[in-house]
Protein backbone atom coordinates (compact mmCIF):
# COMPACT_ATOMS: atom_id res chain seq x y z
CA UNK A 1 0.00 0.00 0.00
CA UNK A 2 0.94 3.47 -0.72
CA UNK A 3 2.92 4.67 2.23
CA UNK A 4 3.75 1.71 4.09
CA UNK A 5 7.00 2.21 5.95
CA UNK A 6 10.09 0.40 5.49
CA UNK A 7 11.55 -0.77 8.58
CA UNK A 8 15.34 -1.16 9.10
CA UNK A 9 17.95 -2.73 11.13
CA UNK A 10 20.22 -0.41 12.23
CA UNK A 11 23.59 -1.72 12.52
CA UNK A 12 26.66 0.75 13.21
CA UNK A 13 29.46 -0.88 13.89
CA UNK A 14 33.43 -0.20 14.70
CA UNK A 15 36.89 -1.17 15.07
CA UNK A 16 38.73 -1.58 18.33
CA UNK A 17 41.76 0.11 17.07
CA UNK A 18 40.12 3.35 16.83
CA UNK A 19 38.82 5.91 19.86
CA UNK A 20 35.60 4.08 20.97
CA UNK A 21 34.12 7.89 22.22
CA UNK A 22 34.08 9.10 18.70
CA UNK A 23 32.84 5.93 17.42
CA UNK A 24 29.83 6.32 19.55
CA UNK A 25 29.56 10.15 19.34
CA UNK A 26 29.05 9.18 15.38
CA UNK A 27 26.47 6.68 16.49
CA UNK A 28 24.62 8.88 18.30
CA UNK A 29 24.60 11.61 15.64
CA UNK A 30 23.41 9.16 12.47
CA UNK A 31 20.79 7.71 14.83
CA UNK A 32 19.78 10.99 15.78
CA UNK A 33 19.50 12.35 11.87
CA UNK A 34 17.09 8.97 11.66
CA UNK A 35 14.74 9.76 14.42
CA UNK A 36 14.48 13.55 12.91
CA UNK A 37 14.05 12.21 9.51
CA UNK A 38 10.96 9.73 10.83
CA UNK A 39 12.84 6.25 9.97
CA UNK A 40 11.38 3.30 11.82
CA UNK A 41 14.30 1.08 13.05
CA UNK A 42 15.23 -1.28 15.12
CA UNK A 43 18.94 -0.75 16.80
CA UNK A 44 21.54 -2.67 18.84
CA UNK A 45 20.93 -1.10 22.32
CA UNK A 46 20.25 -4.38 23.82
CA UNK A 47 23.89 -5.65 22.54
CA UNK A 48 26.03 -3.29 24.64
CA UNK A 49 26.17 -0.17 25.90
CA UNK A 50 27.86 1.95 22.81
CA UNK A 51 25.23 0.56 20.49
CA UNK A 52 27.89 -1.05 18.05
CA UNK A 53 28.67 -3.70 16.52
CA UNK A 54 32.29 -4.65 16.92
CA UNK A 55 32.76 -8.79 17.45
CA UNK A 56 32.01 -11.44 14.99
CA UNK A 57 30.65 -13.71 17.61
CA UNK A 58 27.73 -11.09 18.29
CA UNK A 59 26.76 -11.30 14.56
CA UNK A 60 24.14 -14.32 14.92
CA UNK A 61 22.07 -13.04 18.10
CA UNK A 62 21.53 -9.06 16.54
CA UNK A 63 20.59 -11.34 13.31
CA UNK A 64 17.95 -13.05 15.24
CA UNK A 65 17.10 -9.89 16.15
CA UNK A 66 16.63 -7.93 13.69
CA UNK A 67 14.58 -11.26 12.22
CA UNK A 68 12.51 -11.09 15.15
CA UNK A 69 12.04 -7.53 14.55
CA UNK A 70 10.84 -8.00 11.07
CA UNK A 71 13.13 -6.09 9.61
CA UNK A 72 13.05 -4.98 5.77
CA UNK A 73 16.58 -4.04 4.95
CA UNK A 74 20.01 -3.33 6.95
CA UNK A 75 21.96 -0.21 7.26
CA UNK A 76 25.55 -0.62 8.13
CA UNK A 77 27.05 2.24 8.87
CA UNK A 78 30.81 3.01 9.48
CA UNK A 79 31.39 4.84 13.18
CA UNK A 80 34.94 4.55 12.33
CA UNK A 81 37.04 1.56 10.08
CA UNK A 82 34.07 -0.48 11.14
CA UNK A 83 34.55 -4.66 11.93
CA UNK A 84 33.79 -6.28 8.29
CA UNK A 85 33.68 -9.85 8.96
CA UNK A 86 30.99 -9.18 12.06
CA UNK A 87 29.06 -6.63 9.36
CA UNK A 88 29.35 -9.01 6.64
CA UNK A 89 28.18 -12.10 8.35
CA UNK A 90 25.09 -10.06 10.04
CA UNK A 91 24.42 -9.27 6.43
CA UNK A 92 24.45 -12.49 5.09
CA UNK A 93 22.08 -14.35 8.35
CA UNK A 94 19.69 -11.53 8.14
CA UNK A 95 19.45 -11.83 3.76
CA UNK A 96 17.86 -8.65 3.41
CA UNK A 97 19.15 -5.61 1.11
CA UNK A 98 22.08 -4.09 2.56
CA UNK A 99 22.88 0.12 3.17
CA UNK A 100 26.59 0.15 3.20
CA UNK A 101 27.72 3.88 4.09
CA UNK A 102 30.18 5.99 6.07
CA UNK A 103 30.72 9.35 7.42
CA UNK A 104 33.23 11.45 5.58
CA UNK A 105 36.28 11.55 7.87
CA UNK A 106 37.53 14.58 9.87
CA UNK A 107 41.60 15.43 8.95
CA UNK A 108 44.10 14.44 11.13
CA UNK A 109 45.02 16.52 14.36
CA UNK A 110 47.84 18.65 14.98
CA UNK A 111 50.22 15.21 16.00
CA UNK A 112 49.15 13.53 12.70
CA UNK A 113 46.72 11.07 14.24
CA UNK A 114 43.44 9.95 12.14
CA UNK A 115 40.79 9.19 14.51
CA UNK A 116 38.67 7.14 12.51
CA UNK A 117 39.66 6.29 8.70
CA UNK A 118 35.93 5.44 7.66
CA UNK A 119 36.39 5.31 4.15
CA UNK A 120 39.02 2.62 4.53
CA UNK A 121 37.07 0.51 6.30
CA UNK A 122 34.29 0.81 3.63
CA UNK A 123 36.63 -0.63 0.99
CA UNK A 124 37.23 -3.81 3.52
CA UNK A 125 33.35 -4.27 4.06
CA UNK A 126 32.50 -4.46 0.68
CA UNK A 127 34.74 -7.02 -0.12
CA UNK A 128 33.56 -9.19 2.48
CA UNK A 129 29.68 -8.50 1.52
CA UNK A 130 31.02 -9.74 -2.23
CA UNK A 131 33.00 -12.70 -0.40
CA UNK A 132 29.80 -13.86 0.92
CA UNK A 133 27.52 -13.34 -1.69
CA UNK A 134 26.08 -10.68 -0.44
CA UNK A 135 23.82 -8.20 -2.42
CA UNK A 136 24.21 -4.13 -1.35
CA UNK A 137 24.10 -0.46 -1.84
CA UNK A 138 26.49 1.78 -1.44
CA UNK A 139 25.92 5.77 -0.67
CA UNK A 140 29.51 7.57 -1.60
CA UNK A 141 31.28 8.23 1.61
CA UNK A 142 30.22 11.63 2.56
CA UNK A 143 29.08 14.30 5.16
CA UNK A 144 26.86 13.50 7.91
CA UNK A 145 25.06 16.92 8.14
CA UNK A 146 25.19 17.13 4.07
CA UNK A 147 22.30 16.75 1.65
CA UNK A 148 23.54 13.94 0.52
CA UNK A 149 22.69 11.00 3.16
CA UNK A 150 19.16 11.97 3.71
CA UNK A 151 18.20 11.55 -0.06
CA UNK A 152 20.00 8.80 -1.13
CA UNK A 153 18.55 7.18 2.27
CA UNK A 154 14.78 8.01 1.25
CA UNK A 155 15.61 6.30 -2.35
CA UNK A 156 17.06 3.45 -0.50
CA UNK A 157 13.53 2.70 1.43
CA UNK A 158 12.06 3.31 -1.47
CA UNK A 159 14.51 0.49 -3.39
CA UNK A 160 13.19 -1.95 -0.26
CA UNK A 161 9.72 -0.91 -0.32
CA UNK A 162 9.37 -2.50 -4.25
CA UNK A 163 11.53 -5.76 -3.55
CA UNK A 164 8.85 -6.32 -0.36
CA UNK A 165 5.85 -5.37 -3.06
CA UNK A 166 7.21 -8.06 -5.41
CA UNK A 167 8.43 -10.68 -3.32
CA UNK A 168 5.34 -12.80 -1.65
CA UNK A 169 3.02 -10.26 -3.50
CA UNK A 170 -0.37 -12.03 -3.58
CA UNK A 171 -2.46 -10.77 -6.75
CA UNK A 172 -6.10 -11.36 -7.10
CA UNK A 173 -7.85 -12.56 -10.55
CA UNK A 174 -10.92 -12.49 -11.39
CA UNK A 175 -12.15 -14.73 -14.09
CA UNK A 176 -10.07 -16.32 -16.88
CA UNK A 177 -7.97 -13.85 -19.52
CA UNK A 178 -9.98 -12.90 -22.50
CA UNK A 179 -9.97 -15.89 -25.48
CA UNK A 180 -8.66 -13.89 -27.73
CA UNK A 181 -5.45 -12.57 -25.21
CA UNK A 182 -2.25 -14.88 -25.83
CA UNK A 183 -0.71 -11.70 -24.63
CA UNK A 184 -1.25 -11.83 -21.45
CA UNK A 185 -0.76 -15.74 -20.50
CA UNK A 186 1.37 -16.02 -17.74
CA UNK A 187 3.70 -19.21 -15.84
CA UNK A 188 1.49 -19.27 -12.36
CA UNK A 189 3.57 -22.08 -11.01
CA UNK A 190 6.49 -20.29 -12.16
CA UNK A 191 5.90 -16.89 -10.36
CA UNK A 192 5.47 -19.08 -6.74
CA UNK A 193 8.53 -20.62 -7.18
CA UNK A 194 11.15 -17.67 -8.51
CA UNK A 195 9.30 -14.93 -6.15
CA UNK A 196 6.79 -16.50 -3.96
CA UNK A 197 4.21 -14.92 -5.96
CA UNK A 198 0.44 -16.49 -4.85
CA UNK A 199 -2.12 -15.55 -7.35
CA UNK A 200 -6.09 -15.80 -6.00
CA UNK A 201 -8.44 -16.46 -8.24
CA UNK A 202 -11.89 -15.55 -8.19
CA UNK A 203 -14.52 -16.49 -10.38
CA UNK A 204 -17.05 -14.28 -12.21
CA UNK A 205 -19.99 -15.89 -10.56
CA UNK A 206 -18.70 -15.30 -6.71
CA UNK A 207 -17.94 -11.71 -7.69
CA UNK A 208 -21.19 -11.25 -9.16
CA UNK A 209 -22.95 -12.88 -6.18
CA UNK A 210 -20.95 -10.43 -3.98
CA UNK A 211 -21.71 -7.29 -6.12
CA UNK A 212 -25.67 -8.34 -5.83
CA UNK A 213 -25.56 -8.89 -2.23
CA UNK A 214 -23.95 -5.63 -1.45
CA UNK A 215 -26.42 -4.16 -3.49
CA UNK A 216 -29.57 -5.77 -1.84
CA UNK A 217 -27.92 -4.91 1.54
CA UNK A 218 -27.65 -0.78 0.66
CA UNK A 219 -25.35 -0.57 4.24
CA UNK A 220 -24.19 2.83 4.70
CA UNK A 221 -20.57 1.94 3.38
CA UNK A 222 -22.68 1.63 -0.39
CA UNK A 223 -24.26 4.76 -0.22
CA UNK A 224 -21.32 6.61 1.12
CA UNK A 225 -19.25 5.76 -1.69
CA UNK A 226 -21.69 6.26 -4.13
CA UNK A 227 -22.11 9.58 -2.76
CA UNK A 228 -18.85 10.30 -2.98
CA UNK A 229 -18.10 8.65 -6.45
CA UNK A 230 -21.29 10.94 -7.67
CA UNK A 231 -19.75 14.45 -6.35
CA UNK A 232 -16.12 13.48 -8.12
CA UNK A 233 -17.47 12.06 -11.61
CA UNK A 234 -20.36 12.90 -14.07
CA UNK A 235 -22.15 9.95 -15.09
CA UNK A 236 -24.15 11.12 -18.24
CA UNK A 237 -26.97 9.71 -18.93
CA UNK A 238 -27.35 6.99 -16.05
CA UNK A 239 -29.44 7.12 -12.95
CA UNK A 240 -28.32 6.59 -8.76
CA UNK A 241 -28.99 2.81 -9.39
CA UNK A 242 -26.45 2.76 -11.82
CA UNK A 243 -23.91 4.63 -9.78
CA UNK A 244 -24.81 2.08 -7.09
CA UNK A 245 -23.64 -0.85 -8.91
CA UNK A 246 -20.38 0.71 -9.63
CA UNK A 247 -19.72 1.64 -6.24
CA UNK A 248 -21.09 -1.96 -5.25
CA UNK A 249 -18.28 -3.53 -7.50
CA UNK A 250 -15.53 -0.94 -6.02
CA UNK A 251 -16.65 -2.33 -2.62
CA UNK A 252 -16.74 -6.07 -3.20
CA UNK A 253 -13.45 -5.91 -4.94
CA UNK A 254 -11.92 -4.05 -1.85
CA UNK A 255 -13.10 -6.58 0.84
CA UNK A 256 -12.14 -9.42 -1.50
CA UNK A 257 -8.46 -7.85 -1.36
CA UNK A 258 -8.46 -6.97 2.19
CA UNK A 259 -9.48 -10.52 3.22
CA UNK A 260 -6.85 -12.14 0.97
CA UNK A 261 -4.28 -9.54 1.35
CA UNK A 262 -3.61 -8.65 -1.87
CA UNK A 263 -0.82 -6.48 -3.33
CA UNK A 264 -2.69 -6.61 -6.52
CA UNK A 265 -6.02 -7.43 -8.94
CA UNK A 266 -6.16 -8.40 -12.52
CA UNK A 267 -9.66 -8.50 -14.07
CA UNK A 268 -11.74 -9.89 -16.45
CA UNK A 269 -12.94 -6.37 -18.11
CA UNK A 270 -15.10 -7.44 -21.13
CA UNK A 271 -17.57 -9.41 -22.47
CA UNK A 272 -18.89 -11.40 -19.49
CA UNK A 273 -18.61 -8.64 -17.15
CA UNK A 274 -21.22 -6.75 -19.09
CA UNK A 275 -23.77 -9.35 -19.61
CA UNK A 276 -24.21 -10.26 -15.62
CA UNK A 277 -23.78 -6.56 -14.24
CA UNK A 278 -24.47 -4.53 -16.78
CA UNK A 279 -21.34 -2.31 -15.99
CA UNK A 280 -17.49 -2.16 -17.07
CA UNK A 281 -15.02 -2.47 -14.56
CA UNK A 282 -12.84 0.26 -15.78
CA UNK A 283 -13.49 2.78 -13.26
CA UNK A 284 -13.78 0.01 -10.23
CA UNK A 285 -10.29 -0.27 -11.48
CA UNK A 286 -9.25 3.17 -11.45
CA UNK A 287 -11.10 3.55 -8.01
CA UNK A 288 -8.74 0.67 -6.77
CA UNK A 289 -5.65 2.15 -8.14
CA UNK A 290 -6.05 5.41 -7.13
CA UNK A 291 -6.60 3.51 -3.64
CA UNK A 292 -3.51 1.84 -3.83
CA UNK A 293 -4.32 -1.46 -5.02
CA UNK A 294 -2.65 -1.58 -8.36
CA UNK A 295 -5.21 -3.25 -11.01
CA UNK A 296 -4.71 -4.66 -14.23
CA UNK A 297 -6.59 -4.93 -17.29
CA UNK A 298 -8.00 -8.27 -19.04
CA UNK A 299 -7.11 -10.35 -16.32
CA UNK A 300 -3.34 -9.19 -16.96
CA UNK A 301 -1.80 -10.13 -13.69
CA UNK A 302 1.61 -9.49 -14.91
CA UNK A 303 0.68 -6.00 -15.14
CA UNK A 304 -0.99 -5.71 -11.51
CA UNK A 305 2.60 -7.17 -10.41
CA UNK A 306 4.03 -4.81 -11.92
CA UNK A 307 2.12 -2.00 -10.47
CA UNK A 308 2.91 -3.40 -6.84
CA UNK A 309 6.34 -2.78 -7.62
CA UNK A 310 6.23 0.37 -9.09
CA UNK A 311 3.98 2.43 -6.63
CA UNK A 312 6.25 0.84 -3.82
CA UNK A 313 9.43 2.18 -5.77
CA UNK A 314 7.20 5.62 -6.55
CA UNK A 315 4.92 5.38 -3.33
CA UNK A 316 2.44 7.47 -5.78
CA UNK A 317 -0.74 5.23 -7.40
CA UNK A 318 0.05 3.72 -11.28
CA UNK A 319 -2.17 3.18 -14.05
CA UNK A 320 -2.13 0.73 -16.34
CA UNK A 321 -2.40 1.54 -19.93
CA UNK A 322 -1.94 0.04 -23.57
CA UNK A 323 0.71 1.11 -25.82
CA UNK A 324 -1.65 1.89 -28.65
CA UNK A 325 -0.53 4.46 -31.37
CA UNK A 326 2.60 7.19 -32.17
CA UNK A 327 1.92 10.70 -32.27
CA UNK A 328 0.56 11.83 -35.59
CA UNK A 329 3.47 14.54 -35.49
CA UNK A 330 6.02 13.83 -32.91
CA UNK A 331 8.09 10.98 -34.06
CA UNK A 332 9.46 10.59 -30.19
CA UNK A 333 5.91 10.56 -28.56
CA UNK A 334 3.43 7.73 -28.00
CA UNK A 335 -0.19 7.16 -27.05
CA UNK A 336 -0.67 5.82 -23.57
CA UNK A 337 -4.33 4.59 -23.38
CA UNK A 338 -6.83 2.37 -22.14
CA UNK A 339 -10.53 2.46 -22.30
CA UNK A 340 -10.86 3.91 -18.95
CA UNK A 341 -8.95 2.79 -15.58
CA UNK A 342 -6.99 5.45 -14.83
CA UNK A 343 -6.97 6.17 -11.85
CA UNK A 344 -9.52 9.61 -11.36
CA UNK A 345 -7.01 11.62 -8.79
CA UNK A 346 -4.16 11.75 -11.60
CA UNK A 347 -6.75 13.68 -14.23
CA UNK A 348 -5.39 16.65 -15.35
CA UNK A 349 -6.06 19.98 -13.31
CA UNK A 350 -9.31 21.52 -15.33
CA UNK A 351 -10.60 17.99 -17.00
CA UNK A 352 -13.78 17.05 -17.13
CA UNK A 353 -14.44 13.85 -15.40
CA UNK A 354 -16.84 11.75 -17.50
CA UNK A 355 -17.87 8.02 -16.91
CA UNK A 356 -19.55 6.95 -20.17
CA UNK A 357 -20.18 3.60 -22.41
CA UNK A 358 -18.74 2.63 -25.58
CA UNK A 359 -22.60 3.53 -27.01
CA UNK A 360 -24.02 6.37 -27.28
CA UNK A 361 -26.75 6.13 -24.82
CA UNK A 362 -24.25 4.92 -22.53
CA UNK A 363 -26.62 2.26 -21.89
CA UNK A 364 -23.55 0.03 -20.45
CA UNK A 365 -21.22 2.83 -18.75
CA UNK A 366 -18.16 2.22 -16.38
CA UNK A 367 -15.32 3.70 -19.15
CA UNK A 368 -13.50 6.68 -17.59
CA UNK A 369 -13.58 9.60 -19.39
CA UNK A 370 -9.77 12.18 -19.05
CA UNK A 371 -6.38 12.92 -19.79
CA UNK A 372 -3.89 12.12 -16.85
CA UNK A 373 -1.73 14.75 -16.10
CA UNK A 374 1.77 15.27 -17.60
CA UNK A 375 4.78 16.17 -16.20
CA UNK A 376 8.00 13.26 -15.31
CA UNK A 377 6.92 9.68 -15.82
CA UNK A 378 8.39 6.12 -15.26
CA UNK A 379 7.11 3.42 -17.31
CA UNK A 380 7.41 -0.40 -16.60
CA UNK A 381 6.47 -4.05 -17.48
CA UNK A 382 7.65 -7.31 -15.67
CA UNK A 383 7.42 -10.20 -17.95
CA UNK A 384 9.07 -13.51 -19.27
CA UNK A 385 8.84 -16.68 -21.19
CA UNK A 386 11.19 -19.53 -21.74
CA UNK A 387 11.88 -19.22 -17.90
CA UNK A 388 14.02 -15.64 -18.10
CA UNK A 389 11.96 -13.17 -16.41
CA UNK A 390 13.06 -9.01 -17.08
CA UNK A 391 11.60 -5.85 -16.27
CA UNK A 392 11.17 -2.82 -19.41
CA UNK A 393 12.16 0.83 -17.72
CA UNK A 394 12.03 3.76 -19.08
CA UNK A 395 11.20 7.25 -18.37
CA UNK A 396 9.23 9.95 -20.27
CA UNK A 397 7.38 13.28 -19.74
CA UNK A 398 4.03 13.92 -20.66
CA UNK A 399 3.39 15.93 -23.98
CA UNK A 400 0.40 17.40 -25.76
CA UNK A 401 -1.47 15.36 -28.72
CA UNK A 402 -4.78 15.09 -30.09
CA UNK A 403 -8.07 14.16 -27.54
CA UNK A 404 -8.98 10.80 -27.59
CA UNK A 405 -12.25 9.03 -26.06
CA UNK A 406 -10.81 6.95 -22.91
CA UNK A 407 -8.74 7.82 -20.24
CA UNK A 408 -5.22 8.60 -21.84
CA UNK A 409 -1.76 10.51 -22.13
CA UNK A 410 0.69 11.48 -24.35
CA UNK A 411 4.13 10.84 -23.45
CA UNK A 412 7.45 11.86 -25.47
CA UNK A 413 10.57 9.70 -24.81
CA UNK A 414 14.18 10.71 -26.17
CA UNK A 415 13.95 7.78 -28.52
CA UNK A 416 10.88 6.35 -29.23
CA UNK A 417 12.11 3.88 -32.04
CA UNK A 418 14.80 2.67 -29.09
CA UNK A 419 11.59 1.93 -26.89
CA UNK A 420 9.69 0.15 -29.56
CA UNK A 421 12.70 -2.15 -30.29
CA UNK A 422 12.98 -3.12 -27.14
CA UNK A 423 9.46 -3.59 -26.53
CA UNK A 424 9.20 -5.85 -29.89
CA UNK A 425 11.73 -7.82 -29.23
CA UNK A 426 11.67 -7.97 -25.67
CA UNK A 427 9.41 -10.70 -23.55
CA UNK A 428 6.79 -7.33 -23.08
CA UNK A 429 3.71 -6.76 -24.84
CA UNK A 430 1.02 -4.00 -25.57
CA UNK A 431 0.70 -3.28 -21.81
CA UNK A 432 2.67 -1.14 -19.66
CA UNK A 433 2.27 0.14 -15.99
CA UNK A 434 2.96 4.25 -15.77
CA UNK A 435 3.49 5.88 -12.61
CA UNK A 436 4.75 10.27 -12.40
CA UNK A 437 8.10 10.64 -11.37
CA UNK A 438 11.55 9.63 -12.29
CA UNK A 439 12.50 6.60 -10.38
CA UNK A 440 13.86 4.44 -13.21
CA UNK A 441 17.10 4.01 -11.05
CA UNK A 442 15.05 2.86 -8.43
CA UNK A 443 13.08 0.24 -9.99
CA UNK A 444 16.68 -0.81 -11.83
CA UNK A 445 18.29 -0.91 -7.84
CA UNK A 446 15.27 -2.98 -6.82
CA UNK A 447 15.51 -5.86 -9.64
CA UNK A 448 19.18 -6.67 -8.06
CA UNK A 449 17.82 -7.57 -4.86
CA UNK A 450 15.02 -10.01 -6.93
CA UNK A 451 17.12 -12.82 -7.78
CA UNK A 452 15.83 -14.03 -11.17
CA UNK A 453 14.63 -10.59 -11.92
CA UNK A 454 16.84 -8.55 -14.76
CA UNK A 455 16.36 -5.05 -14.84
CA UNK A 456 16.22 -3.78 -18.86
CA UNK A 457 16.64 -0.09 -19.05
CA UNK A 458 16.14 1.83 -21.80
CA UNK A 459 18.09 5.02 -21.57
CA UNK A 460 20.49 3.76 -19.15
CA UNK A 461 22.92 1.58 -17.90
CA UNK A 462 24.99 0.45 -15.05
CA UNK A 463 27.45 3.97 -15.17
CA UNK A 464 23.76 6.01 -15.14
CA UNK A 465 22.83 3.45 -12.37
CA UNK A 466 25.87 4.63 -10.10
CA UNK A 467 25.69 8.21 -11.14
CA UNK A 468 22.45 8.20 -9.35
CA UNK A 469 23.19 7.23 -6.38
CA UNK A 470 26.04 9.21 -6.06
CA UNK A 471 23.40 12.59 -6.23
CA UNK A 472 19.77 11.38 -5.69
CA UNK A 473 19.00 14.71 -4.57
CA UNK A 474 19.43 15.51 -8.06
CA UNK A 475 16.41 13.11 -9.08
CA UNK A 476 14.27 12.49 -5.59
CA UNK A 477 12.75 14.92 -3.06
CA UNK A 478 13.67 14.43 0.27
Amino acid sequence: MIGRKVKLGFAPTRRNIFDKAEAKRVKDAIERKLRDWGVDYVGLEFLNAEGLLFDLADAPRVARRFVEEGVDAVFVPHCNFGTEDATAELCRLVGKPVLLWGPRDDAPDSNGWRNRDTQCGLFATSKALRRLGVTFTYLPNSWLDGPELEAALRAFLRVVAARRALLGARIGQVSTRPKLFWSVMYNEAELLERFGVQVVPAALTELERGVRDILGARDEELRALAADMSSRLRFPGQDDEAVSRHAALVLWLRRWAARERLSGVAIQCWSEMQRVLGLWPCLAAGELAGSGLPAGCETDVLAALTGAFMQAAADAPTFCADLTVRHPTNDNAELLWHCGPFPSCLAREGCELQVVGYDAANKVSGLGQWEIRGGPVTIGRIDGDHGRYSMFIGEARGTSGPYTRGTYLWIETDDWLEWEEKLIYGPYIHHVTGVHGRVAPILMEACRYVPGLEADPVGFDEGSLRAFWRNPAARLPT
